[in-house]
C-alpha cells in the first residue's frame, strides 16, 4: 500500500511539472525521492540526498544535523507510513534552490496511528550536479 501511495504522489507531482524548468523538474524529483526515502527509513538513499551541513528543523522547533535526522527517521518513535506534498512552490536561485509546500503524512507515533499537516520550507544545493537537500523547518499550519 506504501507503494501505491507514493506512486500515486509522484504521478500527481510529474504532472504538474509540465510547465517547470528542467531544473525545476529536477527539484522536484529530489524532493519526491527525500519522501520515499523518509517513508522507506532507506538509510542509504537519505545518506544519498541530504548535505553534510544539513539543518533540518521539525515543526515543533526541534532541529537536527544529518546524522542526528537519520537516526530519528531509522530508529525514533513516529513512523511515516506515507508522505502526500501539495502547493508545491519551487524558486530556483543560482545553485540553490527554495521549495515551499504543505506536508500531508499518515503516521505511526509509539504505535499509535496518526496523521500530520504542515507547512515546509526546504533549501536545496547543487552539488556535484544533483540536488541534495541542505535546510528544511517544518512549520504549524
Amino acid at each position: 500500500m506504501k507503494k501505491n501511495l507514493l506512486l500515486a504522489a509522484c504521478v500527481l507531482l510529474c504532472m504538474g511539472t509540465m510547465a517547470q524548468s528542467k531544473e525545476e523538474q529536477a527539484v522536484t524529483t529530489a524532493v519526491t525521492m527525500f519522501n520515499k526515502a523518509i517513508v522507506d527509513a532507506d538509510s542509504a538513499a537519505l545518506v544519498n540526498l541530504t548535505a553534510a551541513q544539513l539543518s533540518y528543523g521539525h515543526s515543533n522547533g526541534k532541529s537536527e544535523d544529518k546524522a542526528t535526522f537519520i537516526q530519528t527517521v531509522l530508529h525514533g518513535p513516529l513512523d511515516m507510513l506515507s508522505i502526500d506534498v501539495s502547493a508545491l512552490q519551487i524558486t530556483i536561485a543560482g545553485k540553490e534552490a527554495i521549495v515551499r509546500h504543505i506536508f500531508s503524512a499518515k503516521i505511526t507515533n509509539n504505535g499509535t496511528p496518526g496523521e500530520l499537516k504542515i507547512g515546509a520550507l526546504l533549501v536545496f544545493t547543487k552539488q556535484k550536479s544533483k540536488w541534495v537537500l541542505l535546510a528544511r523547518q517544518g512549520y504549524k499550519l
